[in-house]
This record gives C-alpha cells, sequence and structure tokens, in this order.
C-alpha cells in the first residue's frame, strides 16, 4: 500500500493498513501510527476506546508512536489521556499542524501526557522524532 500523498513523508516509510471510523481515520505504517479526526467530531475515551483496541490489535506487543496529525478542527478532552498513557506498548506521542493556534493548544494538552511528546509542523519532522523511540529493525 503507498503512503497517502498529503502525508509527505519519505519513501522508506510503507503503509501497511488503513482503519476509517465515523470520527476519524487512522494510517498504519509500521510502528508509527497517524490519526487524523473528521472535522466537527469528539475524541474522547468513550468515543475512541474501541479504535484503540482495533489499532492494538493490528499493531500487536510491538513498540509504537502516536502521531496526532490535526488537519480539522475537532474536540478532545486531554484528561482522558491518562488512558493513552497506560498501554505500555505506546512510547511517544506527537501533534502535528501547521497552525499556530493548534500547536499552542497543543502545547497546553502536553500537561496532561507524562510520556514524550512533542509538537512539529510536518509529518517528517514527527516521524523522525517517532523512530528514536523506536528499536531498529
Amino acid at each position: 500500500m503507498r503512503s497517502i500523498e498529503h502525508h509527505r513523508i519519505p519513501d522508506k516509510y510503507h503503509l501497511d493498513h488503513v482503519y476509517e471510523t465515523e470520527i476519524l481515520k487512522a494510517y498504519i505504517y509500521g510502528r508509527i501510527v497517524v490519526v487524523e479526526a473528521h472535522e466537527g467530531v469528539t475524541i474522547s475515551y468513550k468515543t475512541a476506546f474501541s479504535i484503540l483496541l482495533a489499532g492494538l490489535r493490528l499493531i500487536g506487543s510491538r513498540k509504537w508512536v502516536y502521531i496526532s496529525n490535526r488537519i480539522h478542527s475537532y474536540s478532545l478532552n486531554p484528561n482522558d489521556y491518562k488512558y493513552l498513557e497506560k498501554v505500555p506498548t505506546l512510547k511517544g506521542m506527537a501533534v502535528v499542524s501547521p497552525e499556530h493556534d493548534k500547536l499552542k493548544s497543543a502545547l497546553v494538552e502536553r500537561n496532561f501526557f507524562k510520556k514524550p511528546y512533542e509538537t512539529f509542523t510536518t509529518l517528517e519532522d514527527a516521524f523522525q522524532w517517532a523512530e528514536t523511540f523506536l528499536p531498529k529493525k
């Protein structure tokens, strides 16, 4: 499967799986998961738990990094990050947006997530950061 054109990442990353629900689309590139929430939805533990479980079944016991590619506007409750950080195989989270206001919000969200967390303006930079947490093949 080819990478998604708007992701603009190096060819070395192979898109393994796309998982779509009514609230988001998740792209699994090996051990890096890029999530794009749909416009206007609310992401919470309640709305996203079953999606997280489905993703974990696809990834298995491998270490992975979550990248939130914020291409749309949506709501989330950062208090729910406490559930996400309990996933032992999750090694870090990145937020990507070229928009200053979205990155500013993400910096506030950082206070709710105890694992490595970073913000970026490009997916390519986020992927490079994610690789630092994943074992070499």
